[in-house]
This record gives structure tokens, C-alpha cells and sequence, in this order.
């Protein structure tokens, strides 16, 4: 039986078990997936000691970037970006590679109008990071939103963006786990009053389906998506990368 799983920390919100376990059973794929939560990263060698079978890791929050000092190879979007969420294990070698810009660009652009920008991505993690470098390809300007400011990497605070900022922004992208079961009454701190119907909201969270920040822009008028079908798109390029099939 081939062997795969998912490590983060915690793994209550995990979609990647089900999906994977339906995905086999209907497929009739001779496979498990397990979810390994490690309470810390410096736990990682020691999970690939205690499970030497597992061929195809994912990488969930808060493991993405940390991840990347146990691989032996990583591809040029791991390098690029600094952030891995997907992990094949070829003759003892671990190689990091990043499914999260792909599953991000389809879904996001199913919805996305030129004209929804500037954007403001909100959180600065490993998703961030993905989200990030998919904007750039489009060449779609962004300001990066935090908790703190960091002037260097022209990160701002949320007390940093004025009425006028989050007004102007017509592109707003979640990539915090804020409004995340079990803590759905959570999201981040901006003026939801300048929401119109010309703006354009995508939370990266899935579960729930309707967040508390996609619920505000719903209550406007405002185009949402969360981050299901972007889940559903990078795991299928995982499983791609684990079974070397197009």
C-alpha cells in the first residue's frame, strides 16, 4: 500500500484526508493518507523515521516556509517564492515544490477582472508568499497587509492603510487563517464599509465555506470565492508530482 500525508499544526481544519481517502476509494488506488500533526517542525525527521513509506507529503500552516531546511531539492518556484506545500521522496531524497501558485492563479482567475485592482494580501505566510508571486505574473500591483509594518518589504499595518487605501483597492485576498473553524467569527480588521459591488474578495479560507470576511463583502455586493476550489486544483498537482502523471 503506497503512503502519503499531511503535516501542519493543527490539522482539525484538514481537507486534504478527505479528499484524498474519497479520491482513492473511488479510483480504487491501493493508498492511505494520514494527517501527521507535529506541534513543531523540529518533529519532521523524526515523523519520516517512524513512517519510512511515505512517498508524498503536503504542508499545511505553519510549516510551509520552515519546511524547506529538511529537503534535499526544491523547484525553481520553492527557490523563487520561499515556500513549499508539497513534498516527493525519489530514492530517500526529499523534493519541495510549490502546487499553491497553480491551484491560487485557476481559481482566482475563474472570477478576476482586470479592472479588480490594485489588491491588498493580507498576511505575510507562506500562502502569502504563493499568492504574491502569482500577482506578479498577472502584474497586478499589491500592497502587503500585517499585524506589524516592516517599511524594508513595503509591508503595512492594518492601523498603516487608510479608508481611502482599502477604497481604492478593489481586490481584496485573505491569506490568514483568520475566520477559520473553530474561530469563524474572526477576520481582518479593515472598514468593510467601503465594500461595493466593483470589488472583488478571496479568502483562501474554505472552511466555512462563507467566512466572516466573505460574508461582509457578500452583505455589499461584492464578488467572493474561498479557497476551495484552489485546495482541489493544487492537491490534484500534487498528486500529479507524487505519481509523475500530466
Amino acid at each position: 500500500m503506497r503512503s502519503f500525508g499531511l503535516i501542519g499544526y493543527p490539522l482539525s481544519h484538514s481537507f486534504s484526508k478527505g479528499f484524498f481517502t474519497t479520491k482513492f476509494e473511488r479510483e480504487g488506488i491501493d493508498a492511505r493518507y494520514e494527517n501527521y500533526p507535529l506541534p513543531s517542525i523540529d518533529a519532521f525527521p523524526d515523523l519520516l523515521k517512524a513512517e519510512p513509506a511515505l512517498e508524498g507529503i503536503n504542508v499545511t500552516i505553519p510549516y510551509k516556509e520552515s519546511v524547506i531546511q529538511y529537503l534535499d531539492e526544491v523547484s525553481p518556484a520553492v527557490s523563487e517564492i520561499g515556500a513549499c506545500n508539497c513534498i516527493k521522496k525519489v530514492d530517500g531524497r526529499l523534493i519541495g515544490y510549490n502546487t499553491d501558485v497553480l491551484g491560487f492563479e485557476k481559481s482566482f482567475c475563474k472570477k478576476w477582472q482586470p479592472s479588480q485592482q490594485p489588491a491588498l494580501v493580507l498576511g505575510t505566510g507562506g500562502a502569502s508568499k504563493a499568492v504574491q508571486w502569482v500577482l506578479k505574473q498577472l502584474r497586478v500591483p499589491f500592497t502587503v497587509i500585517s499585524r506589524q509594518s516592516d517599511p524594508s518589504r513595503g509591508i503595512l499595518s492594518y492601523n498603516d492603510l487608510s479608508r481611502e487605501q482599502q477604497a481604492a483597492a478593489l481586490c481584496w485576498i485573505n491569506c490568514t487563517p483568520l475566520g477559520m473553524v473553530p474561530n469563524t467569527e474572526t477576520l481582518p480588521p479593515l472598514d468593510y464599509t467601503v465594500l461595493t459591488s466593483a470589488h472583488y474578495l478571496y479568502d483562501l479560507v474554505y472552511n466555512p465555506p462563507l467566512t466572516a470576511f466573505l460574508a461582509q463583502g457578500r452583505t455589499r455586493g461584492a464578488l467572493t470565492e474561498n479557497g476551495q476550489d484552489m485546495l482541489e486544483i493544487q492537491a490534484l498537482a500534487g498528486w500529479a508530482i507524487w505519481t509523475a502523471q500530466p
